[in-house]
C-alpha cells in the first residue's frame, strides 16, 4: 500500500507528465513523445489511486481494470483511422456517464450525508453541476457519434423556438438546484433524476442543431465538456489528480475549439449553444454553371509531366480509401522527376482536427512538405496542378463567393486559383455539409473518377 506522501508525489509526477504531453502534442515532430508522456502519466496515476491508503476493494478494481483493458485493446485494434473521430466522440460519452454515476453515488453515500454546514452545501453543488455537465456530455457525444458515423443526418435540426426551449431548460435546472440544496435526501434524489433528464435532452438538442461542417469543432468542444465532467468527479471523490487532469482537458479543449472557430470564421458561442444567434438565411444559393470534365489516368499523367509545382489537398475520401501510402509513393515519383510537391491541410479536413496530419505521418510523409492552409493559399496562383484527393467542403469556393451558402465565410483552400485542378473522387456527391461544390464545374477543373487509392496506384504505375 502507498503512503499518503508517496501518493501525493505520484500525483504531482502525473500532473507534470500530462502538462508535458499536451505541450508536445502542439508539434508534429514531438507528438509521439507527447503520447508517451501521457501514457506514463496515466499508468502512474492509476496505480497511485488503486494502491492508495484510502482505497478499498482492490480485488474487484483489478478485475475490472483487466476486463476494461482487454476491451480497450480489442477496440483499438479493430477501429480504422477513418473511424477515430467516432471513437473519440463515443469515449467522451463514457466520461460524461461516469460523472453522472459518480455524482449519484456520491450523493447517496451515507458518509457524505453526515457532512454539515458550508461543506455540505459545497458538496451538493459539486454533485449537481457534475451530473448536469456529465449528462449533457453523455447524450451530446452520442449524437455527435451518430452524425460522424452517418446514422444521424448531418443537417442541423432547426425548429421554431428551439433557443427559447434550451434557455428554459437551463433556467429550470438552475431553479431546481435552489430547492435541491435545502431538500431532504430522498427529495433531493428525485430532483437530481429530473435534472439529469432535462440535461440529457439539452445535450441532444444542442448537438442536433449543429451542422455537419461544424462537427469537428463540436467534437473538440465535447472533449472540453468531458474534461470539466472529470474535474467535477474529482471534486466529488476528493481526488486532486482527477481535478487537475479534468481541468487540463477542459481548458485545452475549450481553447482548441475557440482556435478552430476563429479559423473557420464561426461564432464560438454559436457552436457551443447550438447555433444561437443564427437564423436561417433567406438568401438563395447561387446557381452552379459549367459542365463536368472527366479525365483519364493517361491524360492526368500528361498534365503531371508538364507540371512543375504540385499541391495535394487530402480530405476524408483519402481516409476512407486508405490512399495515404499510395500518395507517398506518388510523391516520391514526382520528386524523382524534379517536381516540387507540397500538401495543403485544412484545419478541419476529415472528421477531427489533425486527422489528415496523422494519416500522412502514418505513411511516413515528411513533415517539411505538409503545410497549413494559410501558408499554401498565397502560392496557389503560381501552382501548376492542385490534386484534390477526396476533399469537398474544404475546397468549395461557395464559402467565399456565395452569401447564401451554409458554409459562407469559412476559410477554404483556394484550389481553383491554380492553373489546373484534378479532383479524385468517386462521384460528384455533396460533401459533409450537404451542398454541391462549384469547383467541380470550373473551366480549369478535371474530374478523375474512382476510388482514390486505385486512382493514385494507377497514376504511380503509369508514371
Amino acid at each position: 500500500m502507498m503512503t499518503q506522501g508517496i501518493q501525493t508525489v505520484s500525483y504531482i509526477a502525473s500532473s507534470i507528465l500530462f502538462i508535458l504531453s499536451l505541450g508536445s502534442l502542439s508539434n508534429q515532430e514531438s507528438a509521439k513523445r507527447g503520447n508517451i508522456f501521457g501514457i506514463i502519466g496515466m499508468i502512474i496515476a492509476i496505480f497511485a489511486t488503486v494502491f492508495g491508503e484510502s482505497t478499498e476493494g482492490h480485488t474487484i478494481l483489478l478485475i475490472m481494470m483487466a476486463i476494461a483493458s482487454v476491451i480497450g485493446i480489442g477496440i483499438a485494434k479493430k477501429v480504422e483511422m477513418t473511424s477515430m473521430p467516432q471513437l473519440v466522440a463515443i469515449l467522451h460519452s463514457f466520461v460524461g456517464l461516469a460523472a453522472v454515476l459518480v455524482g449519484f453515488g456520491s450523493y447517496m453515500d451515507e458518509k457524505n450525508q453526515l457532512i454539515s454546514g458550508a461543506a455540505h452545501t459545497i458538496h451538493l453543488i459539486e454533485v449537481y453541476l457534475g451530473i448536469f455537465i456529465g449528462a449533457l456530455t453523455f447524450t451530446g457525444s452520442i449524437v455527435a457519434w451518430g452524425k460522424l458515423q452517418g446514422t444521424i443526418k448531418s443537417n442541423p435540426l432547426i425548429f421554431p423556438f428551439r433557443h427559447t426551449l434550451n434557455i428554459l431548460m437551463v433556467v429550470i435546472s438552475i431553479g431546481m438546484m435552489i430547492g435541491y440544496l435545502d431538500s431532504h435526501p430522498s427529495a433531493g434524489l428525485n430532483t437530481l433524476i429530473y435534472m439529469t433528464i432535462i440535461s440529457s435532452v439539452l445535450g441532444v438538442l444542442l448537438v442536433m442543431a449543429i451542422g455537419g461542417a461544424d462537427m469537428p469543432v463540436v467534437v473538440s468542444m465535447l472533449n472540453s465538456y468531458s474534461g470539466w465532467a472529470a474535474a467535477s468527479a474529482g471534486f466529488m471523490l476528493s481526488n486532486d489528480l482527477l481535478i487537475v487532469t479534468g481541468a487540463l482537458v477542459g481548458s485545452s479543449g475549450a481553447i482548441l475549439s475557440y482556435i478552430m472557430c476563429k479559423a473557420m470564421n464561426r461564432s464560438f458561442l454559436s457552436v457551443i449553444f447550438g447555433g444561437i444567434g443564427n437564423s436561417s438565411s433567406s438568401i438563395q444559393s447561387a446557381a452552379i454553371t459549367g459542365e463536368l470534365k472527366p479525365v483519364t489516368i493517361e491524360e492526368t499523367c500528361d498534365l503531371l509531366k508538364e507540371a512543375r509545382k504540385i499541391v495535394i489537398v487530402p480530405g476524408y475520401g483519402m481516409a476512407t480509401a486508405k490512399a495515404q501510402h499510395a500518395i507517398c509513393e506518388f510523391v516520391k515519383k514526382m520528386k524523382d522527376q524534379g517536381k516540387e510537391v507540397t500538401f495543403a491541410i485544412h484545419p478541419v479536413a476529415g472528421r477531427l482536427p489533425g486527422h489528415m496530419n496523422v494519416l500522412l505521418a502514418e505513411a511516413n510523409i515528411s513533415y517539411d512538405i505538409v503545410h497549413e492552409m494559410d501558408e499554401v493559399n498565397p502560392h496557389l496562383p503560381e501552382t501548376d496542378i492542385v490534386l484534390v484527393i477526396g476533399a469537398n467542403d474544404i475546397v468549395n469556393p461557395s464559402a467565399l463567393e456565395d452569401a447564401g451558402s451554409p458554409i459562407y465565410g469559412m476559410p477554404v483552400i483556394e484550389a481553383w486559383k491554380a492553373k489546373t485542378v484534378i479532383v479524385s473522387k468517386r462521384s460528384t456527391g455533396a460533401g459533409y455539409a450537404g451542398i454541391e461544390n462549384p469547383l467541380f464545374f470550373k473551366e480549369n477543373t478535371r474530374m478523375l473518377y474512382g476510388d482514390a487509392k486505385k486512382s493514385v496506384d494507377a497514376l504511380v504505375h503509369a508514371i
